[in-house]
């Protein structure tokens, strides 16, 4: 039986972390993507004519929140089980009577849970400057859920691999945050070159953009089932990756 007074100890102790230091975990967010829509939306989108229909300023809202919530996602997590790591807290942890399925659900539980509270925060700051829409409020839900939980287990799979600070951003910087950027997020993948927009597929950040895209404004550039595939395929991956993790105890046992 699952012990969710546990999963719920974990899950409050990073909740609370993240509502004492609300600046960096929610402002400097919004703040951020005010800045976008400034620079993207306002000085570079009046110069752009419409994309399939849709004003540029409000094009680009869907990327700008999967954006966010990929790295929020990733940020959250593998710091949140690192930190422990770094003390030695994690120890208390792991000899607790409480199994390695409840440690995952609280710290990761917590970590997309941070994750989607900035992703809607950011909606409702964009509908502050330009006009929303969402065709398909139950996909979108779903696209957000999946997208934060599959990359808070790969942030907490970052976390347990990283032995420094510095490793903790390695990943993150060099390599999610470009795909994140050449996913989609301020363009469609229809308006590259050919040989780009096939080298793009390859992009698995594409895949997530369209399909949040597509239940917002019902266009996308890959077809939405597709879309759902990749996701659930990367969760997988995932969660293959950190059952091996604590199967064999990868850098989690003295």
């Amino acid at each position: 039986m699952i012990n969710f007074r546990a999963i719920l100890a974990i899950y409050n102790f990073e909740m609370a972390r993240t509502f004492r230091t609300l600046g960096q975990s929610i402002a400097s967010p919004v703040i951020s993507t005010a800045l976008y829509f400034v620079v993207f939306g306002s000085a570079i989108g009046s110069r752009i004519e419409d994309i399939d229909g849709i004003s540029y300023g409000s094009f680009i809202v869907p990327g700008l929140i999967m954006l966010t919530v990929l790295t929020q996602s990733i940020s959250n997590a593998s710091f949140g089980i690192y930190f422990p790591r770094f003390t030695g807290t994690i120890y208390e942890i792991l000899s607790a009577p409480i199994s390695f399925v409840e440690i995952l659900l609280g710290y990761v539980g917590a970590a997309s849970t941070k994750a989607l509270m900035v992703g809607i925060i950011i909606l409702i700051t964009s509908a502050l400057f330009v006009d929303i829409q969402i065709l398909h409020p139950f996909w979108m839900i779903l696209f957000l859920f999946l997208t934060s939980f599959t990359f808070s287990l790969f942030g907490f799979i970052i976390g347990i691999w990283a032995d420094g600070f510095e490793k903790l951003q390695l990943i993150p910087l060099l390599i999610v945050t470009p795909l994140a950027f050449l996913g989609g997020s301020f363009y469609s993948i229809k308006m590259l070159p050919p040989l780009w927009q096939k080298i793009s597929f390859f992009n698995p950040v594409v895949y997530l953009i369209s399909g949040f895209r597509w239940s917002f404004y019902g266009k996308a550039d890959i077809n939405v089932g597709i879309s759902l595939m990749a996701i659930s395929l990367i969760l997988f991956l995932c969660i293959t990756a950190v059952a091996v993790i604590f199967k064999t105890g990868y850098k989690l046992k003295a």
